[in-house]
């Protein structure tokens, strides 16, 4: 099949939003006829009906759904394209895309990305969370220009990218007052079956952890596990858990309505910034290495 003919999608994504060729053909000011022949050759292209009648007017297919859905993405991409370029600052602003993985606390991952505020000019920085295979997949498609997470990648995509450690945390067990006042007399045999909330299995630091446990001959009870950092802090601050967390490196408090318990001696959380290696002279890449390696 020919590359899609975008003049004729966007005749299609008009009369699919309007309801009719007749209203459509009004808010482009072009002729029926126009609308009409266009949607047909777009049709033909894709070997697929994309409308179909009821009664005195069209509704879409199913494969008339699909190629709006599409639609709707790439001219509302098109119009956010337009408001970008049509910015009087432009030529005056870095734009950094950092993906973030769910695993690295808010506080740690603001601290890690400070430096890249600091850099001349004006900085404009967008910054998404989720899992760290789906944001390296985003950082390989060039949408994101780094991903802050608690690994790095992975031997087999070396080529492509590459990562840094940045920061090294020792590990502590936080409380909400109530469990910590259960808790603080006697740690660490004081967590035999203490509730306990845990990052998922797939995450590093859970090895450590579980490691720990069995290391010092104490059994908490697992009631909860979570891939996301944030969401496992806020059963923890309703106190129905304790919570690993890293010490923040500067001292900060970063977990407010939690109290520390306890430190878990050799235990370490490791954050890492990895970036496509089209990516590395990027300035605000290049003020987080300097500042952290």
């Amino acid at each position: 099949m020919d590359r899609i003919n975008y003049k004729h999608l966007h005749y299609f994504w008009h009369v699919a939003r309007a309801g009719s060729v007749t209203r459509a053909a009004g808010q482009l000011n072009v002729s029926m006829q126009t609308i009409s022949g266009q949607i047909t050759k777009l049709e033909q292209q894709l070997g697929r009906s994309l409308f179909r009648q009821q009664g005195r007017g069209l509704a879409l297919t199913e494969a008339g759904r699909l190629a709006l859905d599409y639609a709707d993405r790439i001219f509302l991409l098109g119009e956010e394209l337009e408001t970008a370029l049509a910015d009087p600052l432009l030529d005056q602003t870095l734009r950094l895309a950092a993906g973030i993985s769910d695993v690295v606390p808010k506080g740690i991952a603001s601290r890690l990305l400070r430096p890249a505020l600091r850099t001349d000019g004006r900085l404009r920085l967008s910054c998404g969370e989720g899992d760290f295979d789906e944001l390296i997949g985003e950082l390989g498609r060039h949408r994101l220009d780094l991903v802050l997470a608690d690994r790095p990648v992975a031997s087999g995509e070396q080529q492509q990218f590459q990562s840094w450690p940045l920061l090294r945390c020792p590990v502590q067990l936080l409380a909400a007052p109530e469990l910590h006042a259960r808790c603080q007399a006697g740690f660490p045999a004081s967590l035999e079956q203490a509730p306990l909330l845990l990052p998922s299995r797939d995450n590093v630091l859970r090895r450590q952890l579980e490691h720990w446990f069995d290391a010092n001959g104490v059994r908490p009870d697992l009631v909860g596990e979570f891939d996301d950092h944030a969401l496992m802090e806020t059963f923890a601050r309703q106190g129905l858990g304790l919570l690993p967390a890293p010490v923040s490196p500067d001292g900060e408090a970063d977990h407010p309505g939690l109290l520390p318990l306890g430190a878990l001696d050799g235990v370490w959380e490791h954050y890492y910034v990895t970036a496509s290696r089209r990516k590395l002279q990027h300035p605000a890449l290049q003020a987080i290495l300097q500042a952290w390696t």
